[in-house]
């Protein structure tokens, strides 16, 4: 999963964009006009954490968000030099800068989180209203030639998006269906992405509840965040969370809004070996779930042994858990669901 990170200038995106990755230094790095940054995302899993404390594996693997920096985005630039990378992202996070410092200097005079929100979302529109009208433009000029059933979906889909949009000027994702979503695919229009709001507050504002409607909305603080991390010792940072009034860290909320935003979840593979979390979306059956560890899984598929998560860690461990008869076998219809910690067979 692709998360971008766009946000205007002295948002703080640098810095979030650091302490998601692990990658030091990411101001001194030259980028390229229009050049965006990548980089992996751990998403810090206390399921994880549990259950390699009951296999003590060689290796422990948490699943993973690529995490892309965009460019800044930026009103008077015309190219729109941050809108390619954005496009190619599956969620957007939007950084709103919230924070007063006389040290860092606002690229619009002064601290004004509503306006650069409104600023982020005008110009997400605008990108998106000129990628649609020169499509329309363009399917105007190849319908003197006929037009197929396709072409005649994707004009009113387009339509009903520039409706819709210049109606309310909010980022949005506008009712569709598949085949319309399907029509406009090649597009990756922004407004139809998942979109999490992220404002950047003084660290004395952490604790206070966002006052939005949004689900996927939070606040941060990138100096608390930075503070949090130099913390070694987790009862430590969970120390000074409650401190704050928070329960987890910025870092995580954002790795989980994702997941809600996105409909996604986790499911385990353990052993001796490792100890792993994979990603998969709500409503995955156990084939396609087994070809995210290996491809010969699905193709081989026979069945998947699934233990609960909760049933797992009551017992204590593995053979215990079977010997209470909480293994269950699973054949190809079986939607896995959320903690289920899976052996897969197959045979190819």
């Amino acid at each position: 999963m692709k998360v971008g990170l766009l946000g205007l200038q002295q948002s703080g995106k640098k810095t979030f964009f650091s302490l998601l990755t692990g990658r030091k230094n990411t101001g001194k790095i030259a980028l390229k006009e229009g050049e965006a940054l990548e980089g992996i995302a751990p998403i810090r899993d206390p399921r994880v954490d549990v259950l390699a404390g009951i296999f003590k594996p060689e290796k422990v693997k948490y699943a993973e968000n690529i995490v892309v920096l965009c460019p800044d985005l930026d009103p008077k630039d015309q190219k729109r030099s941050w809108l390619e990378s954005a496009r190619h992202c599956d969620l957007l996070c939007l950084l709103v800068r919230a924070f007063s410092s006389a040290e860092v200097y606002h690229p619009l005079g002064e601290v004004n989180p509503e306006r650069d929100r409104n600023t982020l979302e005008s110009e997400i529109i605008f990108a998106d209203l000129e990628i649609i009208e020169k499509r329309l433009e363009r399917i105007g000029r190849e319908k003197k030639a006929g037009q197929t059933p396709q072409q005649v979906q994707e004009e009113k889909t387009l339509l009903k998006i520039k409706e819709t949009i210049e109606k309310d000027m909010r980022v949005k994702t506008t009712e569709l269906g598949k085949q319309e979503l399907d029509a406009v695919k090649s597009l990756s229009l922004l407004i139809l992405k998942p979109v999490i709001w992220a404002y950047n507050v003084d660290e004395d504002k952490i604790g206070r509840q966002a006052d939005q409607k949004e689900k996927a909305f939070f606040n941060i603080s990138c100096r608390i965040e930075e503070e949090i991390m130099s913390l070694e010792n987790q009862d430590e940072r969970m120390a000074y969370l409650n401190e704050l009034g928070v329960s987890s860290s910025g870092l995580d909320r954002l790795n989980q809004a994702a997941y809600d935003t996105l409909g996604l979840m986790s499911f385990y593979t353990v052993g001796e070996d490792e100890v792993r979390a994979w990603t998969i979306r709500k409503g995955t059956a156990a084939p396609e779930a087994g070809g995210k560890v290996h491809t010969d899984i699905q193709r081989g598929f026979i069945r998947v042994e699934i233990i609960k998560y909760d049933d797992l860690t009551s017992a204590g461990r593995e053979s215990a858990a079977k010997a209470q008869g909480k293994m269950q076998l699973k054949g190809r219809d079986y939607v896995l669901e959320d903690g289920d910690i899976c052996h897969f067979r197959f045979n190819v």
